[in-house]
């Protein structure tokens, strides 16, 4: 048996549930095996996207001891998208060079 934690966070609290799974147990294995996706209904199920350790991994990943196993939730904007919307209102507002984005020209 190996010890493992299962962790989901929202912005306003996180649940942190320790369990101990049969050595080589997958990430999904054990997510379902700790309860977690009865205590926490935000989570999907279905859609599911992990971590351990901050590192994105496959559901089928074998777990070792003392692995961190993190639930992700969908991104609210696409980090790419808000970038350009917001290079685009500093160019609008003459805080960028409309031609090469960078800082303007002092005069």
């Amino acid at each position: 048996m190996i010890r493992v934690e299962v962790v989901f966070a929202l912005p306003d609290k996180a649940t942190s549930l320790t369990i101990e799974v049969v050595k080589g147990t997958t990430a999904e294995q054990a997510v379902i095996q700790s309860g977690i996706i009865d205590k926490c209904p935000e989570i999907d199920a279905t859609a599911l996207t992990l971590g351990i350790w901050n590192r994105t991994v496959k559901l089928t990943q074998e777990l070792k001891e003392g692995d961190r196993i993190e639930i992700y939730r969908p991104l609210i904007a696409d980090p790419k998208d808000a970038r350009r919307k917001r290079a685009e209102k500093a160019k609008e507002e003459g805080r960028a060079n409309k031609i090469t984005g960078g800082r303007p020209l002092e005069r």
